[in-house]
């Protein structure tokens, strides 16, 4: 079974950002980090921006729009992800510690 867990997302078409409650104990500049990352992202490109954890504990940024949806760019949103991951690099790292840490039970050394 193939588990993920959201972690937060943000959607154009309702204009409306959603940070699973499970992370509420994540630091606030941390929560709002996200938040403006997310809602900047769906603001430029348009579309689903989601956040989610796969059952190894990795960060995932999965892309989604609605069918006919022609203002979605698709060009500009493979471009923006690969920007957010190159300049969120030690953020993303550092969500995947807290959730591997807290949520998976690994020790770290």
């Amino acid at each position: 079974m193939n588990e993920e867990i959201v972690l937060c997302a943000a959607n154009s078409y309702e204009q409306k950002f959603y940070l699973n409650p499970e992370f509420d104990s994540l630091p606030e500049n941390i929560r709002q980090e996200l938040q403006i990352m997310c809602v900047l992202y769906t603001e430029d490109v348009g579309g689903i921006l989601m956040l989610v954890f796969d059952e190894a504990g990795n960060l995932e940024l999965k892309v989604d729009h609605e069918e006919g949806d022609f203002f979605f760019d698709e060009i500009g949103s493979v471009l923006k992800i690969k920007q957010l991951q190159q300049t969120k690099r030690e953020l993303f790292e550092s969500l995947e510690l807290f959730f591997r840490v807290f949520y998976l039970g690994e020790e770290q050394e």
